[in-house]
Parts: structure tokens; sequence; C-alpha cells
């Protein structure tokens, strides 16, 4: 009997959790569909633009975990060369899983992988507009966390495994709250503090704070793109430097010859 009635408890709970609030659902759609002015154009210039640079599908789609752990098609436009490896992304995120680094993408190292323009279209998150099709499907929420990919679901803790309580989303709290700056612990931290607290005026907060967080993101992707040219620079003046010379009026203790 006992047993009985949790099982009725849990599936309550879930039925509860996987519930998406009538204010989200409203608020994803009215802005999907009031931006389409904006996103439809840019997404169509996007689209000519990955097809002369780089042979291939336009559209990059993945399985991704969304709400409950259920499995959708994941769309972003294509930024990586087809068929590219996999594998490396994977021992990265484990890396960067099972330490305390900032969480930082492979693209600020010099990705290989990377077609013509598309360490930019990632900087500037562009690459992610086919997710609005995801919200207007209801697999995604304009605001949540980022949806992870099925061997990151098998990697995380019980308590990480929260974060999937709510729609995954284009931004979220993490994004705006440090984002490659952060640890992965501290990334869930935050996925869950959304979680707990997510509100049509947090979203409406997070929402204003994405763009200051992205024009961060190209700031910080500039500055790192031009450390190595200045490092090897200065390293180039110093090798071309005179070597200096010292005189005994400098230098009181140096015996002269």
């Amino acid at each position: 009997m006992k047993d009985q009635r949790s099982l009725q408890i849990s599936a309550i709970v879930a039925t509860s959790a996987s519930r998406v609030p009538s204010w989200k659902r409203a608020l994803d759609i009215t802005c999907v569909l009031v931006g389409s002015i904006l996103w439809v154009p840019a997404g169509l210039l996007i689209a000519g633009f990955i097809k002369i640079v780089s042979p291939g599908p336009v559209l990059f789609k993945q399985e991704r975990i969304g709400q409950m752990g259920k499995r959708f098609l994941c769309l972003k436009f294509r930024t990586m060369c087809v068929n590219a490896d996999t594998a490396v992304h994977q021992q990265h995120l484990n890396q960067l899983m099972n330490s305390t680094q900032p969480m930082k993408k492979l693209d600020g190292v010099g990705d290989g992988r990377l077609i013509p323009g598309g360490l930019w279209l990632r900087a500037c998150g562009v690459d992610e507009l086919p997710q609005l099709i995801n919200v207007l499907r209801g697999e995604m929420s304009l605001v949540g966390p980022r949806p992870c990919v099925s061997y990151e679901y098998e990697m995380l803790q019980g308590r990480h495994r929260q974060r999937c309580e709510t729609l995954p989303g284009l931004t979220g709290l993490w994004q705006v709250k440090g984002k490659n700056r952060t640890t992965f612990e501290k990334m869930m931290e935050l996925d869950l503090a959304y979680v707990a607290n997510k509100s049509l005026l947090l979203d409406l907060k997070i929402m204003a704070w994405t763009v200051p967080a992205i024009l961060i993101q190209v700031w910080d992707l500039g500055l790192a793109r031009k450390a190595p040219t200045l490092a090897v620079a200065e390293l180039a003046a110093l090798r071309c430097a005179p070597e200096p010379t010292f005189s005994s009026a400098n230098c009181p203790n140096m015996k002269t010859t």
C-alpha cells in the first residue's frame, strides 16, 4: 500500500514538473512571432553565407535531451565541416566536468573543424537562430538551461539532472552570469537556481541581459585572438632589440678592464 502511494506521489510530482507554465509558452510564442521580421531575414542571409563558404547542408541536427529527459532534434546553423569529429568535444567536455577549469569552448584555442566565419557566428550566438523552430514546436523555450547532448546527460550526477525539469532554452541564467568564465559546477548551480525560481520577471530580465552578455563574449573572443599575435610581436621585438650595455658610471661595483 505504501509503495503504491509513493508511486502515485512520484507520478504527480513528475507531471507537475513536466508542465510548462502558460505565461512561459505565451512569452515564447509572442516573442518568436513578433521577432520573425528580424530573425527570418537574418537566418536567410546566414544560410546563404554558409552555402557559399562550405559545401554541405546549411543546418546541423543533433539529438539533445529536453524536459524530463525527453529526446528531440535540436537545430543549429552548421558552423563546422561536414562529418566533424565529435570525440574531440566529448573529451573536452569530460575534462571540464571533472575539473575546476572555466567552461571555455574549443573555439578559443583554435578549432580546425570550424568553417570560415564559423567562429564569429558562434560567438554572436546567431548559429542558434534555427532553435526558434524548436521553440515553436514546444521542445525548447527562449529561456532555460542549455540542452545537453546524450553523452553529457549520462555523465550528470543525480541532482544535476534536475536541470531537465524545465524546458531547455536558447539563453539562460548561466549565459548571462559569466558563461565561459564559470566552472561546470557553477553552471549547474545557476541552472538549478533557474529551475527553482523561474518566473515571468526573471525570464524578461535574462532576455534583457542576453545582448550585453553576447557583446562581452564577442569582446573576449577578440582579445583572445589578439593575444597570440601580440605575444609573437613582443617576442620578435625582444629578439631584434640591441643588447644592453653597461658602464661603470651606472654600475659602480662593476670592475673595468
